[in-house]
C-alpha cells in the first residue's frame, strides 16, 4: 500500500474555506492570495503567473520528467450587461450555465465604489402580477434580471451607485457539509479539486516523503471560459493530471464515491499509458474506482495541449451531481482522489525518456495489439448436428 492518510478534516475545513471567497473567472486575485497564503503557511514553494496562475512545487529525487495535477479556482457567474430603465440589470453568464439554475440565486456585485447585495430573478418574478405567466415565460439569460438591493429605481440611481455595464457579479454557493459526508454546494467546480490538491499536498510533507521526480501543483484562473493551464506548465513537465468533477448522471459511468478515472473527453482519448497506471494503481491500492467517458466537457488538460504542450494527459474527477447548478458530492470521492495522488506522485517513473522533450525511438512506449486468448465457457456441444 502506497497510499498516505488524508487529513478529511483539514480537507473539509479548506473547502469550506475555498467556498466562502468569491472568484468567478477574472475575479480570481483574492482566492489566488488565499492560496499562496496556504502554500505560504504549509511551506511550498510557488510562482504566480502574470494573471494569478499559481506554479507550486514540491522537489523530488530528480528534477524529470516532472509531474503535475492542476485544478480551477475559478467558478461560474455573471456580469452586467446593461443598466435597465426600472433600476435592474441585464446579465449574461460566466462559463456555462443554464438559467434555470440562476432564478432566485443570491449573488455579490462588484463595483467600482463598492460591492452590492442582490437577486438574480425572473422578469416575471410575481404570481400575485403575473399570474401564471410566472410558470409559462421560458428560462432564459433574456429573461434575467438582478435586483440590486439598494435604493435605485433607474438608470441614473445605478449610475450614482457606481454600478456599470461589465461589472462582475458573484454568485452564493450556499454550501452545506452533511454529517452522512455529502456534500452540496454551488462551485464545488472545482473548488473540491483545489481542496483535493491541498490535502495531498498536506498528506506528502507530513509524511516526510520525498518523491522520485518534482512534483508540480497548479492552480488555474480561467478553465470555465476555456484558457485553464495554457501559461503555466513549464518544460520540465511530462505529465499532467487535471483533478475535477465528473458528472454522475443518467448514462453516465460516474460515481459520487470513489475515483473516476476519463478516458476520453470532448478534445478525444487521454494519454493511454498515464490512463492505464491510474487505473492499475487504484486496483493496487485498493481504491474504488470506475471509469467513464465525457463528450461535452473539457478540462485543464484541454488548454495545455491547444497551447502547444506535448505533455501526456489524464483526467481524474470526483462524481458530482447537477453540475454547472445546484451540485452535490460525497466527501469518500475527495479522500479517493487524495489518496490516488499520493500513490501516483511517489510511485516509479516508468517512461524514462520522457524526461526528454524529443529523442530517438529507443525507449517509446508500445500498445498490445495480439488478439486476446479467449477462455470457452460454454457448455454447448458445437461439434454436435
Amino acid at each position: 500500500m502506497t497510499i498516505l492518510p488524508i487529513d478529511l478534516d483539514y480537507l473539509s475545513s479548506w473547502l469550506e474555506k475555498l467556498l466562502s471567497t468569491p472568484s468567478p473567472t477574472g475575479f480570481t486575485d483574492n482566492i489566488v492570495r488565499e492560496c499562496c497564503a496556504e502554500l505560504d503557511r504549509l511551506g511550498v514553494a510557488y510562482e504566480v503567473t502574470r494573471r494569478g496562475a499559481i506554479r507550486a512545487c514540491l522537489p523530488g529525487a530528480k528534477r524529470r520528467p516532472a509531474r503535475a495535477l492542476a485544478a480551477h479556482v475559478d467558478t461560474l457567474g455573471a456580469q452586467v450587461k446593461r443598466l435597465k430603465e426600472n433600476g435592474r440589470l441585464e446579465v449574461v453568464p460566466i462559463g456555462h450555465w443554464n438559467a434555470r439554475f440562476a432564478e432566485g440565486a443570491r449573488g455579490t456585485i462588484f463595483a467600482e465604489k463598492g460591492s452590492y447585495r442582490g437577486t438574480l430573478l425572473p422578469l416575471k418574478a410575481s404570481g400575485h402580477t403575473f399570474n401564471e405567466e410566472v410558470d409559462s415565460q421560458p428560462s432564459a439569460w433574456t429573461n434575467i434580471e438582478m435586483r440590486i438591493d439598494a435604493r435605485a429605481s433607474g438608470i441614473a440611481d445605478l449610475k450614482r451607485l457606481g454600478v456599470e455595464v461589465g461589472d462582475i457579479i458573484a454568485i452564493d454557493p450556499q454550501p452545506e457539509f452533511l454529517d452522512n459526508g455529502f456534500i452540496c454546494s454551488r462551485h464545488l467546480d472545482d473548488k473540491a479539486g483545489v481542496a483535493v490538491l491541498f490535502a495531498a499536498i498536506e498528506a506528502l510533507l507530513r509524511e516526510k516523503v520525498k518523491t522520485p521526480v518534482d512534483i508540480y501543483f497548479l492552480f488555474t484562473i480561467a478553465e470555465e471560459v476555456g484558457v485553464g493551464a495554457a501559461a503555466v506548465l513549464n518544460d520540465d513537465i511530462a505529465a499532467l493530471i487535471a483533478v475535477d468533477n465528473g458528472t454522475s448522471a443518467p448514462g453516465q459511468n460516474s460515481s459520487e464515491f470513489g475515483v473516476t478515472i476519463s478516458m476520453a473527453d470532448a478534445q478525444g482519448p487521454f494519454d493511454y499509458h498515464l490512463t492505464r497506471k491510474l487505473v492499475r494503481l487504484c486496483r493496487e491500492n485498493e481504491i474504488y474506482y470506475q471509469k467513464d467517458l465525457f463528450r461535452h466537457y473539457r478540462s485543464d488538460s484541454a488548454s495545455a495541449l491547444e497551447a502547444g504542450h506535448d505533455v501526456r494527459t489524464a483526467l481524474i474527477t470526483f462524481g458530482i451531481d447537477a453540475s454547472h447548478g445546484w451540485e452535490r458530492i460525497h466527501m469518500h470521492a475527495l479522500r479517493s482522489l487524495a489518496e490516488l495522488i499520493t500513490a501516483y506522485v511517489c510511485s516509479p517513473v516508468e517512461i524514462q525518456r520522457d524526461a526528454r522533450e524529443i529523442g530517438s525511438l529507443k525507449g517509446f512506449t508500445e500498445q498490445p495489439v495480439e488478439e486476446a486468448r479467449q477462455t470457452l465457457t460454454t457448455d454447448v456441444d458445437f461439434s454436435a448436428k
